[in-house]
């Protein structure tokens, strides 16, 4: 049987960075490192909002859901990269493939609407303070985290379908060393429109108006800040937003960059969506982490008392 059946090819092959093809295995090293990062840093956050009692307030759980949807992606990335980067073995199923399309933009939108939740958790903790445990409740929380799962889940469901449908006749070499929507879209010989479209529209109504959301929610925040008479109170209240707004420009500057590249830089080099690609897969799974832990302190004590207990 030849590489390709009537309407698609049996395997895609991966890429890793073109022209170093040869030196790539020296990244196999921070690769590492960066899978490392973000999984222990995120597992760690888990394990104490899991055990500490002092964390659980909303505010963690929302943190402790940020922390699992990093794990989740983290995890649907790390076998196909380190076998590009490390073994050179690109090849990956076409089936396999659509399943890592799906998880990978189930999680990231999963991502964003987490950090909606937690803008909504600011709001109501600074403009709305009286009112902030009977607003988010545990009941609350669990519903606004079964939304965002389901949201992302159904939203996506029909992507993988989207593809399946394509004649895949020109290439079978994809820019990434994972599988992405855009990416497997432009290998079709046939008409793209719907699945540009559906693409666009899931970008648009669920990613853009997260981001809308979330600004709006801070506009809110600052006004309600400026009309505190304390400068020293109004510092302390912008203080608990900054891990936040640093999480929130993680994610969405590097997929705002992956998405643009993706769609108006046709002519730009095929570094340029390698580095914006990877910047988006490893920056938040390794910096919310290590940017909740060094800008809370209740965080800082939370996991100093988890690894106590373990050497204990």
């Amino acid at each position: 049987m030849g590489l390709f059946n009537v309407t698609r090819p049996a395997f895609f092959l991966l890429t890793g960075i073109p022209g170093l093809e040869s030196s790539q295995i020296w990244l196999a090293g921070p690769l590492c490192v960066m899978y490392a990062v973000a999984l222990g840093g995120n597992a760690v956050i888990l394990q104490a909002v899991r055990v500490e009692p002092s964390l659980h307030e909303p505010m963690y759980y929302f943190l402790s859901l940020l922390s699992f949807s990093d794990v989740a992606m983290s995890m649907a990335t790390l076998p196909t990269v380190l076998r590009t980067f490390c073994l050179n073995a690109r090849n990956i199923d076409f089936h396999a493939c659509l399943i890592q399309m799906f998880l990978i933009h189930s999680f990231s939108m999963m991502e964003s609407g987490i950090l909606l939740a937690m803008s909504f958790d600011r709001y109501v903790a600074i403009c709305d303070p009286l009112r902030y445990a009977t607003v988010l409740t545990n009941e609350v929380i669990a519903g606004m985290g079964l939304v965002v799962i389901a949201r992302s889940f159904v939203t996506l469901f029909p992507l993988p379908f989207l593809i399946k449908r394509l004649p895949i006749c020109r290439s079978n070499v994809l820019s990434h060393s994972y599988c992405l929507h855009p990416d497997m879209m432009k290998l079709a010989c046939a008409d793209i429109t719907i699945n540009s479209i559906y693409g666009l529209f899931v970008l648009i109504s669920t990613f853009g108006m997260d981001l809308l959301c979330i600004f709006l929610s801070y506009v809110l925040i600052l006004r309600s800040v400026m009309a505190i008479a304390s400068h020293e109170e109004r510092l302390k209240a912008l203080n608990t937003c900054v891990a936040h707004i640093l999480a929130v420009l993680a994610f969405y500057v590097p997929m705002i960059g992956v998405s643009t590249v993706h769609r108006f830089g046709k002519n730009a080099p095929r570094y340029i969506h390698v580095v914006l690609s990877n910047v988006y897969l490893f920056v938040p799974p390794v910096l919310n982490p290590l940017t909740y832990s060094a800008k809370t302190k209740e965080i800082r004590r939370a996991i100093v008392r988890v690894f106590h207990r373990i050497e204990m």
